[in-house]
């Protein structure tokens, strides 16, 4: 199954398990070991091996998720958005705004890549030295590019009972996120309807 970083990012508000919500950005550990799980998406634009996150990191990551899932909402409606965050979204205006500026905190020129006899492609070559300011801009230009490729058009808000998860939907009829989530709300329904007849009778 293909992963996106912005997806990553996003899921790190999920179910805890126990009907409530967690977030795998709470601490500076946390954002430490989410870092250093992304390392095959980040490899090409920071060595994330010896990074480890320190408070304003996590803030500014924190801050870069709220964008990203203000504008996963936009990208979902009219259908609702996550209900983790629906009733505190950061505007879109100002999510874009702050999307566009981090990627922009880092200097980037494209790079011709043609090793003999492969397929030409495109690297970014980077004037920044500061790998904070890497993480956050390759975090940033992800988001860019997945909204405004093909998978926006598939992006869904889970609505299996307590998911808080966004998921690109990858065939026709997928509802939810998992199949975990896929079997909750089958059982809801059912439970729902077993209430119903209960009380009718």
């Amino acid at each position: 199954m293909e992963r996106w970083l912005p997806l990553e990012l996003a899921s790190t508000i999920r179910h805890d398990g126990d009907g409530g919500v967690a977030d795998d950005l709470a601490a500076v550990e946390g954002a430490t070991r989410w870092i250093q799980a992304q390392r095959d998406l980040l490899a090409a634009h920071v060595p994330v091996a010896e990074l480890a996150a320190d408070e304003a990191l996590r803030l500014r990551v924190v801050e870069l998720r709220q964008a990203v899932r203000a504008l996963f909402a936009q990208a979902v409606s009219p259908a609702p958005p996550s209900p983790a965050d629906a009733h505190r979204l950061m505007p879109a205006d100002r999510a874009m705004a702050h999307l566009n500026a981090v990627a922009a905190r880092e200097p980037v020129a494209p790079q011709l890549d043609w090793p003999t006899g492969e397929v030409p492609g495109t690297r970014l070559l980077s004037a920044e030295t500061d790998p904070y300011v890497r993480l956050l801009a390759a975090l940033a230009r992800s988001a860019i590019e997945f909204l405004s490729g093909p998978q926006r058009e598939q992006l869904r808000s889970c609505t299996a009972p307590r998911c808080v998860r966004y998921f690109v939907k990858s065939h026709g009829r997928q509802e939810w996120c998992k199949p975990s989530c896929g079997n909750r709300a089958r059982a809801a329904r059912h439970y729902r309807r077993q209430r119903t007849v209960a009380e009718g009778a």
